[in-house]
């Protein structure tokens, strides 16, 4: 069988040379995942080089599954925002709000949710879910995750930092070197977007490490990584040190308190529902896919989602999704499964590239001098490469909230509530159960019970309960 007919390229009003190029585009646009995955799972104790492996390998296989059984243009990656909710929150330390979980864990606990999600794409329970939860909620979440991702980037470049006197957040020295090449990246990446350079955000983190690469030369300083970081003998391994770890997690998991886990898997579960069918929806009436409403072979869609999730806690990865980037190809002319299985091989053959990683990745200790304290000998540390293109992720999420009702306050208070809570407690968990909370206490008390779905009262119940235990029980 050919791939005209089997993809029906010609039927949905493509040719092979659309759907190889929208599967470059597709990869180009979402290609910075690769090099900042590693870096942002690594702060939770997992190794570099394999959670590189593992974003490639099952990226890739979801990739494929999408484009062989679903046949739809859309690739799939770890999400941001999940990775986020993984590294900070889950294995956050338990004193400034975190669930306290080792990695192993936290991948047996993500593996768990990828279950479920897998069983509700087979059992169309996920419809129900999504329409459940009220829109302005799903776009704060959204939008908080943003904010979130927005501000670990500022933290990271050298941008904000933390003031030792008075606890507050203020800005950081504008003459450090890596602070000025965090303000680079920023600036490339901003007039490479503007301009609608495709894969403006994998070439603005190559000028910035080449800017600092000669910009340390210049200055006599060493920053600790060359352009191109050669592997050293005996390194290869180390891509498996995450494989199958996730069985240890499942030996542990459930000794910890059981609520907490509860919630942690609850809140993958939740995340990957909104960003799947929400990205798939979207994605599907962008390349005029839908049919009354509806994408065709959604639920095979779903579960390469799903199917992607799972193998990505078996092997070192977090939540695999399918991506909006998907539209750069779809852009591109991409209207077939093809184009994701031309992202597929792409996302293989990249984990050839795995020392790029640490050029992009690299951490440098610097002082933070304060603006308000005269200086400071504390270390902050910055990844001048990855933390812009951070804070560019959560400008890109941030659009959504136009879609909130701001002018009913039973909506909006719900909703800046929960995309407040997120950046500020430094928890995805917290803004959601905030928002839920003030959605249903708004609804029921100001006359409008009805407006408010079963689903989101018990969950609000169940948020309240979740409190009362871990703050007065």
């Amino acid at each position: 069988m050919s791939l005209q007919s089997y993809f029906q390229i010609e039927a949905k009003g493509s040719t092979i040379h659309r759907e190889i190029i929208g599967g470059i585009t597709t990869f180009v646009a979402l290609s910075y995942i690769i090099f900042v995955q590693p870096v942002i799972l690594s702060q939770c104790g997992m190794d570099k080089s394999a959670v590189m492996f593992a974003t490639c390998f099952c990226s890739a296989l979801a990739c494929f599954i999408m484009g062989f059984w679903a046949n739809l243009p859309i690739a799939l990656a770890p999400a941001m925002g999940h990775n986020f909710f993984f590294a900070f929150t889950v294995c956050g330390a338990v004193a400034v709000g975190g669930y306290g979980l080792d990695w192993q864990e936290a991948l047996a606990a993500n593996c768990i949710a990828g279950i479920l999600f897998l069983l509700l794409s087979i059992g169309g329970i996920r419809t129900i879910i999504m329409h459940a939860v009220p829109a302005g909620l799903k776009f704060a979440i959204a939008a908080g995750i943003g904010l979130l991702i927005a501000y670990e980037g500022f933290k990271r470049s050298g941008i904000l930092v933390r003031d030792p006197s008075d606890m507050y957040i203020t800005l950081g020295s504008l003459i450090n070197p890596v602070t000025l090449l965090s303000l680079f990246s920023l600036l490339v990446l901003g007039l490479l977007l503007a301009l609608r350079f495709r894969g403006a955000i994998l070439v603005g983190m190559i000028l910035t490490a080449v800017a600092g690469y000669y910009a340390s030369q210049l200055w006599g300083e060493s920053w600790g990584y060359e352009l191109v970081a050669a592997p050293t003998k005996g390194e290869f391994p180390h891509v498996f040190a995450t494989a199958g770890k996730v069985v240890s997690g499942f030996g542990t998991l459930f000794q910890h308190n059981w609520q907490r886990i509860a919630l942690v898997i609850f809140t993958f579960l939740l995340l990957d529902v909104f960003d799947s069918i929400g990205t798939l929806i979207g994605l599907g009436e962008r390349a005029n896919l839908l049919e009354n409403g509806r994408l065709p072979r959604d639920r095979q869609a779903l579960m390469a989602d799903a199917v992607g999730t799972i193998a990505g806690t078996w092997v070192g990865t977090s939540t695999v999704t399918s991506y909006i980037e998907s539209s750069a190809g779809i852009h591109a002319g991409a209207r077939t499964g093809l184009a994701a299985v031309v992202t597929g091989i792409l996302l293989l053959a990249s984990i050839l590239a795995y020392p790029f990683v640490e050029v992009f990745g690299t951490a440098f200790q610097v002082p933070a001098y304060y603006l308000h304290s005269g200086g400071s000998e504390e270390l902050v540390t910055c990844y001048p490469v990855i933390a812009p293109v951070l804070i560019v992720i959560g400008c890109y999420m941030l659009p959504v909230v136009r879609h909130i009702d701001w002018d009913d306050f039973s909506e909006a208070l719900p909703a800046f509530l929960t995309i407040m809570i997120m950046p500020f407690a430094m928890s995805i968990t917290d803004g959601i159960a905030w928002g839920f909370i003030a959605y249903a206490a708004l609804k029921l008390f100001s006359g409008k019970p009805r407006q408010c779905p079963l689903t989101v009262y018990l969950c609000a119940v169940l948020f309240v309960l979740y409190y009362l235990f871990n703050f007065y029980i």
